[in-house]
């Protein structure tokens, strides 16, 4: 079982200790190559380099992508607080084809005792007058971590473009079951926030690909922009396997929309996550 970090909140040393070693073994954001400068020593860069991993079929920027590089939960870091999603929206202006790196401007609406909220504008870092997506949050904080936390020295991961870079879904560990569900895997550290529960980077990917798959079959398409995404996180994933139901249907336009649900099948397969996935063709003759 995964250490809950909010045992150790009477031992200040532990608690930084753990933090410590779970913020530097995130996969979510190492992979991805986001860095935080809330939690991060170092020069402020909110910059992502855009690698082939992180586009879908048509070229676009992967809406888990844009998710994790922009998670808007109100601003809470884990040294003020232990925070949790809520809600996330993603509206999509531009694809992003082309486009090298991104840059997040993050903006914080509102902090109250619990509840967080913020919005972000995802640019092309390179042209910033491109702006390519608008990300919206909502967070609640669970626990309050002891006083004197310090940021850490961030530790990313060099992941090298090219060819042979296996998909995201693959790195976090999801995959198609022989009862055509997408999966996740129980929960281990690596994709564990420090609450122990299933952090929103495997969510964000495994939900998007499980709709992406479904949309694909409906409609034969493989070149599919995403478009939007709605996000609610219900309950925090403890155990896993994490299953993923999907519910496609063609709007009149000829947007293909895709509910997902996800349940965590080792806690009584208690529902944790809800979302809806808005994609559409890139080429309207395709």
């Amino acid at each position: 079982m995964v250490r809950d970090i909010r045992e150790l909140t009477d031992s200040p040393q532990e608690y930084a200790d753990e933090l410590r070693r779970r913020w530097g073994g995130l996969l979510s954001y190492r992979y991805i190559g986001r860095r935080y400068a809330q939690m991060d020593l170092g020069p402020v860069d909110n910059t992502v380099t855009v690698r082939r991993d992180m586009r879908d079929g048509a070229g676009g920027l992967l809406l888990a992508v844009l998710g994790i590089a922009s998670p808007e939960g109100g601003h809470m870091s884990d040294l003020e607080a232990v925070p949790n999603p809520v809600i996330h929206s993603c509206q999509i202006l531009d694809p992003g084809i082309g486009v090298g790196r991104i840059e997040v401007i993050s903006e914080e609406l509102k902090r109250g005792r619990q509840m967080g909220y913020s919005r972000s504008k995802v640019v092309d870092a390179d042209n910033p007058a491109r702006v390519l997506a608008l990300t919206e949050g909502q967070g609640i904080s669970i626990g309050t971590p002891p006083e004197g936390l310090e940021r850490m020295e961030a530790n990313p991961l060099v992941v090298v473009d090219g060819p042979d870079l296996p998909p995201l879904w693959e790195v976090f560990g999801a995959r198609l079951r022989t009862d055509d569900r997408w999966v996740l895997p129980e929960l281990s550290v690596d994709v564990a926030s420090p609450d122990a529960a299933l952090h929103i980077g495997p969510q964000f990917v495994v939900a998007e690909t499980a709709a992406r798959h479904r949309a694909a079959e409906l409609t034969g398409a493989t070149r599919l922009h995403g478009v939007s995404s709605h996000v609610m996180f219900v309950a925090r994933g403890k155990v896993g396997p994490f299953r993923v139901e999907t519910e496609p249907m063609v709007g009149a336009d000829g947007g293909i929309a895709v509910r997902v649900t996800m349940h965590d099948e080792g806690s009584d397969d208690r529902l944790t996550t809800v979302g809806s996935y808005l994609f559409r063709r890139s080429d309207p003759e395709s």
